[in-house]
């Protein structure tokens, strides 16, 4: 009934969404059958998770590193990497759907490409594997009206895939955005820290990645305050 009276549209397509799961996911059904294709089929690099055009199971960087995310791109403090899709096309029109519409449907299908993503970390480190999302900017909340981590956080904590432990907090920063990957560093250099003590295996999870600034110094608290390894899933990357 809402689409009829205040038709929102597909998130990726603006194509209106009639039917009952269209609706609930915020996507239409092509629209999800594509980027589902994109994310369970595509060859991706074992360490970083980025889209491989080779054959081979690692990616140029990261077949000059030994075992850990290239520190060019990433992080050497995070084991392993998962990002799901680029942040181009319509990719880049779902998350702005989703992050700045604030759709909470298209949050819905997000949830499911998470689970999806985590569901290989489970089995490899089955029954001591925790979720850790990226604390927020202080201020953001009030600027934006929400957090869409938190808000994939409580989505995912009902799933009941994996637990959810809230122990990392940002202090006042400035913003990002603007700041090339020294800059961004610098920026959050003693600024993210452990308010609880850490799971010895963390998942860090944020909704986009672009120099790795941020996982970087959360995995740095994380392993300051007692883990053992921390892994990375991103849902898109720049």
């Amino acid at each position: 009934m809402r689409e009829y009276l205040f038709p929102s549209g597909c998130g990726s397509c603006t194509e209106a969404l009639f039917e009952k799961e269209d609706a609930y996911y915020g996507l239409c059904a092509d629209c999800r059958d594509f980027l589902y294709s994109v994310l369970v089929a595509e060859k991706r690099c074992e360490i970083c998770g980025k889209h491989l055009i080779s054959e081979k199971a690692l990616c140029l960087s990261c077949r000059r590193t030994e075992g850990t995310v290239c520190d060019s791109d990433y992080s050497e403090q995070i084991v392993k990497l998962k990002v799901l899709f680029p942040y181009t096309g319509k990719f880049k029109s779902v998350l702005g759907a989703f992050k700045f519409g604030k759709s909470i449907a298209v949050g819905n299908f997000l949830t499911k490409c998470l689970n999806h993503a985590l569901e290989s970390f489970c089995k490899e480190d089955a029954g001591n594997t925790v979720l850790v999302p990226v604390p927020p900017r202080p201020g953001k909340i009030k600027e934006q009206g929400w957090d869409q981590v938190e808000f994939l956080a409580k989505r995912l904590r009902k799933t009941g895939l994996l637990p959810l432990h809230r122990c990392l907090k940002r202090l006042p920063s400035k913003s990002q955005k603007e700041l090339d990957r020294q800059g961004r560093e610098k920026n959050l250099k003693g600024r993210i820290i452990c308010i609880k003590p850490p799971p010895k295996i963390a998942i860090l999870f944020d909704d986009v990645i672009t120099t790795g600034a941020t996982l970087d110094a959360c995995a740095a608290a994380l392993l300051e305050g007692g883990a053992s390894k921390v892994y990375g899933v991103c849902l898109f990357y720049d």
